[in-house]
């Protein structure tokens, strides 16, 4: 039996763990390229000022009690903010907000410039106009191969009220889609 090596961080012991032919990065992003997924902006204050982002890892995880998890690569701007937060709010976008979308996800600027948001009453920014947002204390993070999976506990929510319920902002194949009407299969 081998010794563990300690040397080494998470990515690299996970690596080092391998003993099966795996998948390269380029063959696995293809895979999910062809998964649609819902489009959301993680958001939280960080020194005073708001800091987001845009994530498609966004999942439920159970309803009792309420969790939610996302995951944010390790490299990314946003991490030493979100590794510090103690809560965030994540806003679910509508399906004409594919601009919000990729302006929270362009490195290099000011992505609350545009304003299209608002602080709730505890800080947390969401996104005006999204298909719904919730609240959330963080609770773990989690370091998983070269990312975080952020474990969330949901504290509050919001729904838009009024007669037309918006549709969600979907990416699939690096473009954004519209579902259309609500139907049930």
């Amino acid at each position: 039996m081998t010794a563990e090596r300690t040397d080494l961080g998470p990515l690299e012991r996970l690596l080092a763990e391998q003993d099966e032919p795996q998948l390269g990065p380029q063959e696995f992003k293809q895979v999910f390229r062809r998964h649609p997924a819902g489009v959301a902006v993680v958001a939280l204050r960080h020194g005073g000022r708001p800091v987001g982002f845009t994530a498609t890892s966004v999942i439920s995880v159970s309803a009792a009690p309420p969790l939610l998890a996302f995951s944010l690569a390790s490299t990314s701007s946003s991490w030493p903010a979100v590794s510090a937060a103690p809560t965030v709010a994540v806003s679910f976008l509508a399906d004409h907000q594919d601009d919000v979308s990729a302006r929270f996800a362009t490195s290099g600027l000011d992505r609350f410039a545009a304003g299209g948001w608002t602080s709730l009453p505890t800080g947390e920014p969401v996104i005006d106009g999204a298909v719904s947002w919730v609240r959330a204390r963080v609770v773990q993070r989690t370091p998983v191969g070269d990312s975080y999976l952020v474990s969330l506990r949901a504290l509050a929510a919001g729904v838009p009220a009024g007669a037309a319920e918006p549709s969600p902002l979907v990416y699939h194949d690096r473009t954004y889609h519209r579902i259309g009407a609500h139907t049930a299969l």
